[in-house]
């Protein structure tokens, strides 16, 4: 008698692939757009990012977010040669990828010293200091995705990787600002909230107001510039690297879905997941785009 065929044959996701898949769908599916063979140096990097951005949501103090992060650090040094290697999946998968690919150990510290501005309880002061911390944060990450699917980066590469990031974590701030408000946070720039007369309290309260929707449509603008400097460089752009730009595939249609409810972060539709990203980002790399 034939035994019973398995009911799938799709290999089980790796620790880090999991983890991206539960706690950032987006770049989960921009890293399956990526060849094959670099998937899991994406998916390291990608974990690690949860993990040094969630330290500000689990502690509760300040200085244990701080002691957190001393961890990553040493981990980091450690991967690089200074000491031993912690027992850790995401620290074992980030090895593996070092050891595999050319990733600059600068881009991971940039990377940590960002967060731990977000154990600052203050907004930043204006929008150069909000463009240092997306540069810090999201633009290093995409500057070691890039690394990992190829290789050294050129200047126009490097350029182009931290607009995306710029523009993608300007999407974020957006996108989370009700949650972070709930938990006291505001990120909206000082400069920004006064130039438009934004009433903090009511923000805090979680009310919608024509001048915050000013204030988030004057970002989002910031975002749509950011996304046409990146590609205005793509020809610059090796094939390889561009997969992980294609986050700026999924940010057109946030963008959109912001205008059409007026620019009004607490609309309840801007926490649905998009329809047809994954067609979006298949249809995108492609053809070579971002």
């Amino acid at each position: 008698m034939a035994s019973t065929p398995p009911l799938s044959s799709t290999p089980p996701l790796s620790y880090c692939a999991e983890e991206v898949r539960r706690h950032d769908r987006d770049r989960f599916l921009t890293a399956l757009a990526a060849p094959a063979d670099k998937r899991e140096a994406l998916f390291a990097l990608y974990a690690f990012n949860i993990e040094i951005s969630k330290i500000r949501e689990i502690v509760s103090e300040t200085m244990l977010g701080s002691i957190r992060l001393q961890w990553w650090r040493e981990a980091i040094a450690a991967i690089y040669g200074e000491g031993a290697i912690r027992k850790h999946a995401v620290v074992e998968a980030l090895l593996e990828s070092v050891r595999a690919h050319p990733l600059s150990r600068r881009h991971f510290d940039v990377l940590i010293d960002g967060r731990e501005l977000d154990l600052e309880e203050l907004p930043p002061a204006d929008i150069r200091a909000l463009l240092d911390y997306t540069d810090a944060t999201s633009g290093a990450l995409v500057l070691l995705a890039m690394e990992a699917l190829a290789g050294a980066l050129e200047e126009a590469e490097t350029e182009a990787g931290r607009a995306v990031g710029r523009a993608w974590a300007l999407i974020g701030l957006l996108r989370a600002m009700p949650y972070r408000l709930q938990r006291g946070r505001i990120d909206l720039p000082v400069s920004l909230a006064d130039k438009h007369s934004v009433d903090r309290r009511q923000m805090l309260n979680l009310k919608p107001s024509p001048e915050l929707a000013a204030a988030a449509e004057e970002l989002a603008g910031l975002a749509r510039r950011e996304l046409s400097a990146a590609r205005a460089l793509r020809r610059q752009v090796r094939g390889p690297a561009r997969a992980a730009l294609l986050p700026a595939a999924l940010a057109d249609g946030y963008l959109r879905r912001l205008a059409r409810v007026d620019h009004n972060v607490f609309d309840r539709r801007l926490a649905d997941p998009p329809g047809l990203a994954s067609l979006r980002l298949a249809y995108r790399s492609t053809i070579g785009r971002y």
